[in-house]
């Protein structure tokens, strides 16, 4: 418990660091390195994880297809130059909601959660279409769905792991704080 925040200390100075030197490896390996690059994304992501794991049932595999669809679509809205005002902060919310959401071991309806997870992979794909190479979309966008269902595996397995116990509730905490505090140095 007393390790949270200091994981979440070391993930803050990535932030400064967000997506920078991804488009001289190719489209794939620079979508699939994408959503690596910023501690934003990597806690949202395998936040989502935890969350869909916690929620079990049809949801272990909705929200992460939910997400990843919608970031997509959000990724080519974002290379085509598609509006999306307040992404950023959008991006920060989906770090503490999601993480809050788990820390507080919520029993939402699928209905309710879909939609919210979609908003948020749509704003997470945007971000990433809108810094993505200017060709090989496609290859790119495969690349950052691949690391993202990654991310979301390695979320469903430490929840998996962590059996929806009091250390899950607190992983969830520790990402809602870490996003808390990535929306303060931003």
């Amino acid at each position: 418990m007393k390790k949270i925040p200091f994981a979440a200390a070391l993930l803050l100075p990535q932030a400064a660091l967000a997506h920078v030197g991804h488009h001289d490896q190719g489209q794939f390996l620079s979508g699939l390195s994408h959503p690596l690059g910023g501690a934003d994304h990597l806690l949202a992501m395998v936040a989502l994880g935890l969350l869909a794991a916690q929620a079990g049932g049809r949801a272990l595999w909705a929200l992460p297809l939910a997400f990843v669809g919608s970031m997509i679509a959000g990724g080519f809205a974002g290379f085509a130059g598609l509006p999306f005002p307040g992404v950023e902060p959008m991006i920060l919310a989906s770090v503490v909601i999601l993480g809050a959401l788990v820390a507080m071991a919520a029993r939402l309806p699928l209905a309710a959660m879909v939609p919210g997870v979609a908003l948020f992979g749509m704003a997470h794909g945007w971000a990433h279409g809108a810094e993505g190479p200017a060709a090989g979309l496609a290859a790119y966008a495969a690349g950052f769905a691949v690391a993202t269902l990654a991310l979301h595996g390695v979320g469903i397995g430490a929840a998996r792991i962590l059996e929806r116990g009091t250390a899950l509730r607190a992983l969830g905490g520790g990402t809602a704080a870490a996003g808390l505090a990535l929306a303060m140095v931003g």
